[in-house]
């Protein structure tokens, strides 16, 4: 049998690269969720060009990234449970995971985004909500103050 590499076994290697790095089940329903309440956004796009990094959902003209980061793949610290093999690679990678999450919303807070980070588990509904609640917010902070006397008593 051929070495699998990182991977405990063929079959697992094969589950692995199964595994959707965008269109997830609960991105999908967040998406679903958020486009309910009228919300329009970009789908995994670089908030900024210069930075590789991709987020889930995406509120150019208002600065808003949201991720949906899975409970396993980023360490969820109600549901992350460390595999029986491979350990040593496996909390490197999740360490690793968790680090770039922090570095990625340091430079976009920095860039003037709001980052929204929610685990997978939570409720599209309730995420959906909280989106719409900072989108809005940031709308109005963004909006150009009207001209007093432009306006009708």
């Amino acid at each position: 049998m051929k070495d699998p590499g990182w991977a405990s076994s063929p079959a697992a290697r094969k589950v692995m690269q199964g595994n959707r790095s965008r269109d997830t089940k609960p991105e999908l329903a967040v998406r679903r969720a958020a486009h309910a309440l009228g919300l329009r956004y970009w789908v995994a796009e670089q908030p900024l060009r210069e930075v590789r990094r991709t987020a889930d959902l995406v509120f150019p003209r208002v600065k808003v990234a949201v991720f949906v980061d899975g409970c396993f793949w980023h360490g969820c610290p109600e549901h992350y449970r460390e595999p029986g093999s491979h350990i040593d690679y496996w909390r490197l990678k999740i360490d690793t995971n968790r680090a770039r999450d922090l570095e990625t919303t340091e430079l976009l807070s920095r860039a003037g985004w709001t980052v929204l980070r929610f685990w997978a588990h939570e409720d599209p509904i309730l995420v959906a909500a909280q989106i719409r609640s900072v989108v809005g917010q940031r709308r109005s902070a963004l909006a150009k103050p009207s001209d007093p006397r432009t306006e009708t008593p």
